[in-house]
């Protein structure tokens, strides 16, 4: 297949891999995320992957309950581990090589993130997924995502949701809601669409990294999105609102 970009940074939420279940990894779901992502390697598209933790466990919701804010996005640093390691098995399975690296130190299950040796592994073939976020409270698994897109040089974020887009409001409460072909980054800020948080979407424009956001739930639709198909909104070129 003919595809626009070489190196894609693909960001999965926990929620993702949750498909019809009430909380944890549905197996189904992992094995056909895993099969997308190696029809693209396949093509030669070098892909590394940041994995929220929603579905285990979300910092928020815990200092929410009363836990120490930092103490939550740990446990929630964790989860995303084990999403990451899910993730790499379902590859592997399918002969894809993968690498797990770890913002805390996990030796025993996991690499370290060294930023030389992540691209070093792109280069090679192999799927880098990165665990625990950035290693910090109080920053998103979004933010991750923006952060390691600009260390890793990829050409693009891939922000792989339930819906095919950004909206003017929520297309599940307002049919006629409009969903945006393209958004600048400023629009996005100024008019606070939950794309990705703020700090992410500043990262992303201050490396004039393109940010996709497409429905995953769609079979083939990673590939398309590799393939520069317009599945949903792209955030960073021109504006389409009137």
């Amino acid at each position: 297949m003919s595809v626009t970009y070489r190196r894609v940074l693909l960001k999965l939420s926990g929620e993702a891999l949750m498909g019809d279940l009430n909380y944890g990894i549905d197996p189904e779901v992992v094995d056909s995320i895993a099969q997308e992502v190696a029809d693209v390697v396949k093509s030669g598209v070098q892909v590394a992957i940041v994995v929220g933790g929603g579905n285990i466990f979300r910092g928020v919701s815990g200092a929410a309950a009363g836990m120490e804010r930092a103490t939550a996005d740990y446990v929630g640093m964790i989860a995303t581990v084990m999403n990451a390691i899910t993730l790499q098995d379902a590859l592997e399975r399918i002969n894809v090589p993968t690498r797990v690296q770890t913002a805390i130190a996990m030796q025993e299950v996991a690499e370290p993130y060294i930023r030389r040796r992540a691209i070093r592994h792109l280069e090679k073939g192999r799927v880098v997924v990165f665990g625990a976020g950035s290693g910090n409270p109080f920053f998103t698994t979004d933010t991750t995502a923006a952060l390691r897109a600009a260390e890793i040089g990829a050409d693009v974020l891939f922000k792989a949701t339930k819906v095919d887009g950004v909206y003017d409001s929520d297309p599940k409460k307002n049919p006629e809601a409009k969903r945006f072909d393209t958004l600048t980054y400023s629009h996005v800020l100024t008019h606070d669409l939950k794309v990705m948080d703020a700090a992410a979407i500043s990262l992303c424009r201050e490396n004039h990294i393109p940010i996709m956001v497409f429905n995953l739930s769609v079979q083939g639709n990673v590939r398309r999105a590799v393939m520069g198909e317009p599945i949903g909104t792209i955030v960073g070129g021109d504006c389409d609102v009137s």
